[in-house]
């Protein structure tokens, strides 16, 4: 693997900023303010940011290129490899791909689930991003918890949430129930059939998430609980070991998430866009009042990063504070040691960044185990030897 020599970034270095070089080899970073070595690749990271990768625990994006518009299908290698040239571009080095598997037929169908994964695990080493599969099972999904079981006792999935989307004044409301029968391709009637069906088993639910909780735990599979609406259905999910409070719709809901020490993913396209399309919890307002430690693509792959320097520029969070919640927190919580921050010895996925326009991040160079993937200022790339200032220096 080529070496590679980032010399003068403002590196992230823990909780400071600070003008160095990093050195990268065999993928991890080999030293910080060394020279450059000998027949190294040099980036000159002047006036650049040198920040870890992004960690995505949450995206959905993908979505709209397996169907771009409701009935158009695309294949799903297709889709993938499109889905992971927009998140290398937008500085996530580890996506989780959150794939819903529901009762429902058509996009979030059984079909559909399967064919991602099968695809996830044919192009993984083909992709330039770490690509991995988070599933979220519809509870009322129980015809699936047999195969699940199996996934997750072969090591086939990543991250494991619990999602709940069996709404009836949810169902009820003409747009929702519009959206939700036109991606199911379903007749309007064939639909409110399936909806009573499903409902038919409502007995049998929390019983299959605590089969499922209880295998997720044994296999090391962190799990995520989606829409948490009170502070007791945290605490129920809680006592399963599910530790992740995905998505909280309410203030009193996060606090009782965040006294446990959970984990509190929010969607970084509610600080972009000032607050939720649902009209639920005010991400940056959790934020502020230390109720939320995970930002997550969501639906958006450049929100992340837009993300990070919207609460820099709004005074919430320092540039360090605001990163981790898009680095070293969603390693942490994703169980990735190896990660998240700038540190000898930590997996090489790093990005130089462009913040001279405020709240317009530009990502210039990505760099994934080492492998620089994405770069777009070919002028920055030179023999390292030439480029070392330290090195002229000495001379």
């Amino acid at each position: 693997m080529t070496e590679l020599f980032i010399d003068g970034g403002r590196t992230l270095l823990g909780r400071d900023i600070a003008e160095t070089s990093l050195q990268i080899a065999d993928g991890v970073i080999a030293d910080i303010g060394s020279d450059a070595p000998h027949g190294a690749l040099g980036l000159d990271a002047s006036d650049l940011l040198a920040l870890p990768g992004i960690v995505d625990l949450h995206g959905d994006a993908f979505e709209r290129q397996l169907m771009p518009r409701p009935g158009v299908d695309f294949p799903v290698d297709v889709a993938l490899i499109d889905s992971d040239r927009q998140a290398i571009a937008n500085g996530i080095t580890t996506v989780f791909h959150g794939a819903t598997w529901s009762w429902e037929p058509g996009l979030r169908g059984a079909e559909n689930a399967r064919k991602l994964l099968d695809a996830i695990e044919t192009l993984r080493p083909k992709l330039a991003s770490d690509t991995r599969f988070h599933l979220r099972q519809e509870t009322f999904n129980l015809e699936a918890e047999d195969e699940i079981l199996g996934w997750l006792k072969a090591g086939r999935i990543d991250l494991l949430a619990f999602n709940d989307h069996m709404d009836i004044a949810g169902i009820s409301r003409p747009a929702k129930r519009a959206r939700m029968v036109e991606r199911t391709g379903l007749t309007s009637e064939a639909f409110d059939q399936l909806v009573e069906r499903v409902l038919s088993r409502t007995d049998e639910v929390p019983a299959s998430i605590a089969r499922l909780a209880k295998v997720a735990n044994a296999a090391g599979v962190p799990t995520l609980s989606h829409d948490d609406a009170s502070p007791a259905m945290r605490d129920d999910f809680r006592k399963l070991g599910v530790n992740i409070a995905e998505f909280p719709i309410n203030e009193e809901t996060a606090k009782a998430a965040a006294a446990a020490g959970d984990f509190i993913v929010f969607g970084a396209p509610n600080v972009v866009r000032g607050g939720s399309h649902t009209g639920w919890t005010k991400a940056s307002d959790m934020i502020a009042k230390g109720l939320c430690s995970v930002l997550a693509s969501d639906y958006y792959y450049p929100a992340q990063l837009l993300a990070a320097f919207r609460l820099v520029q709004d005074g919430i969070l320092s540039l360090p504070q605001a990163w981790a919640l898009i680095s070293s927190a969603p390693a942490k919580a994703a169980g990735l040691t190896d990660r998240g921050e700038i540190a000898d010895g930590r997996r090489a996925d790093l990005l130089l960044v462009d913040d001279s326009i405020a709240l317009r991040p530009r990502i210039v160079a990505v760099i994934v185990q080492g492998k620089l993937v994405h770069l777009t200022d070919a002028a920055r790339l030179q023999p390292a030897r030439a480029m070392s200032r330290k090195a002229i220096a000495a001379a």
